[in-house]
């Protein structure tokens, strides 16, 4: 395993989102979020994130585990995200443009009006060029990230990856410089006459848990839960984030 990248640098030295026209938001700007350090709070908090490029004739939009390293050699830091070989969506994607996404849903808006009912999340956009990993050394510093990102600590408790393994996986790099995020959070906000005619109005806050361990049912006798997953299950619920103000 790699040597850990050296921490990020501080909150006031991030560059703000949204650095080019195509990465601005435009439609509902006041739920805009400029601070890249939002930016990585979310995608550390998330966990699947949902890429789309052009494969062929038609685009995609898949579902895949992914990374980040803030320190990464890409501009803004690098998103990792990984895939057989001979996935033509990944092969697809190198040299392309891309789009990465990824979403926390925190809550269900009920308003006043089917109008005025909304959700409460934190949503990212990534807009860039995939290059694929081919140094040896930063492609394991990838799949360590990519592990440790599901379960924090685990890359470190298991055997090095065959040649075998390696040379089926692939590994992409997107940078995180052209980047753009949304939030919304709170109560609905209705119209004054709908809220004077005594309709009830609020919101469910929508929490991520993880349930208790279930070994596998081939495991030695005597085996106990390893740290690194009792880690993870120890803080199984992820409160509903907090936002900016309610926005319509």
């Amino acid at each position: 395993m790699t040597t850990p990248p050296t921490a990020p640098p501080s909150h006031q030295s991030l560059p703000p989102l949204e650095p080019t026209a195509r990465a601005r938001v435009t439609r509902g700007r006041n739920r805009a979020v400029t601070d890249r350090a939002a930016l990585l709070d979310l995608l550390a908090d998330g966990l699947v994130a949902h890429l789309g490029v052009t494969v062929g004739d038609h685009p995609v939009v898949l579902p895949t585990a992914y990374a980040v390293d803030p320190d990464g050699p890409d501009e803004g830091g690098s998103l990792y995200v990984h895939g057989s070989v001979a996935a033509r969506w990944l092969c697809g994607s190198v040299g392309a443009t891309v789009c990465v996404t990824v979403t926390e849903l925190d809550g269900l808006v009920a308003g006043r009006s089917a109008f005025h009912h909304s959700m409460n999340y934190r949503s990212a956009v990534v807009i860039g060029r995939p290059r694929l990993v081919d140094d040896p050394a930063e492609r394991q510093h990838a799949l360590d990230l990519l592990v440790d990102h599901m379960i924090p600590g685990r890359s470190a408790t298991l055997r090095p990856s065959t040649r075998k393994e390696l040379a089926a996986t692939a590994v992409l790099a997107v940078p995180l410089h052209e980047a753009s995020m949304k939030a919304r959070a709170g109560g609905p906000v209705d119209e004054p006459e709908d809220v004077a005619a005594g309709v009830w109005g609020g919101h469910v806050p929508v929490r991520r848990e993880l349930g208790p361990v279930v070994p596998a049912g081939d495991n030695l006798p005597g085996l106990s839960v390893p740290a690194d997953v009792a880690g993870r299950t120890r803080s199984r619920t992820r409160p509903a984030a907090p936002g900016p103000a309610p926005a319509a």
